[in-house]
């Protein structure tokens, strides 16, 4: 594949970004992208499949998920019944083998994005566990003896949000890329693209408070890109303008604030500021 990835029209990639897609997919390695919730690791995905024009296939892992359904699952519960019921299936052991993202992924008749996403929330021995078959592209099927190969590389991209520490041995396997919060600048260029024509008065502002909230101390989870873009279209919806915005003397929340702060503590937090502030009046 020679096409370049380097953004969309709907997704803001930093030179650095491209360079690591661009550079992962040269060396055939899997792109693992760390970073915040909510600095658009997942999209990234989405958005590298719809600018080289190829599918996404998506795995989202949860703290229960096992390497092993990546590639298939043998559904012998069903095998049994069926053999009660007198069923011909079952004479046929591939009517029992459920094919995992991966297996899908390797079967498919072109090129596609494999997104392995938040990695970090299974089991600390599953990456070790996908290690053979994504340095191989191959695995075996022991039910029915068959090597699956893959017919096109795919393009693996696996996220984490830093949840727990991902083994040495898989990392030696990844090109690895952080993305960083975006500064004011980038984040500008963000919001023009999710929302266009925005006026430039109330996004100044309301980026200052924005800023303002995630650089508190003391915050305990710091509002996202998703978080900002969620609260312009908030602001937008109700027609609010800058001057709307402005907080009167003690009041240190912003309008609409919950779609900023998405715990108690970080709550609680501006308003002890505002109390105390309210005391040295």
């Amino acid at each position: 594949m020679t096409a370049r990835f380097s953004g969309t029209d709907s997704y803001v990639a930093t030179e650095d970004l491209t360079m690591a897609v661009n550079a992962a997919v040269t060396l055939e390695r899997p792109l693992l992208v760390k970073g915040e919730p909510g600095t658009g690791k997942t999209e990234l995905a989405r958005q590298v499949a719809e600018a080289l024009g190829v599918p996404m296939i998506e795995w989202n892992i949860k703290s229960t998920t096992r390497a092993q359904q990546g590639l298939y699952e043998y559904d012998a519960v069903s095998r049994l019944r069926d053999s009660q019921l007198g069923d011909d299936r079952v004479h046929d052991v591939s009517n029992y083998i459920r094919k995992g993202k991966l297996w899908q992924a390797f079967d498919a008749d072109q090129k596609v994005v494999l997104l392995i996403d938040e990695v970090d929330k299974a089991d600390i021995e599953f990456p070790n566990d996908l290690l053979q078959e994504i340095d191989k592209m191959e695995f075996h099927v022991y039910e029915t003896g068959e090597t699956i190969r893959a017919k096109h590389r795919p393009i693996v991209i696996i996220t984490s949000n830093n949840e727990k520490e991902l083994p040495d041995a898989f990392l030696r396997r990844c090109f690895f890329h952080y993305i960083r919060f975006p500064d004011a600048d980038t984040l500008r260029a963000i919001v023009e693209v999710h929302h266009p024509g925005i006026k430039d008065s109330l996004l100044t502002t309301a980026l200052t408070q924005f800023f303002e909230v995630r650089e508190q101390p003391g915050l305990k989870k710091k509002p996202s890109t998703s978080e900002v873009l969620d609260w312009l279209k908030l602001l937008l919806a109700e027609d609010l303008s800058a001057e709307d915005l402005k907080r009167e003397g003690t009041n240190t929340l912003p309008r609409l604030h919950g779609a900023l702060l998405k715990n108690e503590q970080d709550v609680h937090l501006f308003e002890r500021l505002a109390f105390m502030a309210r005391g040295q009046r």
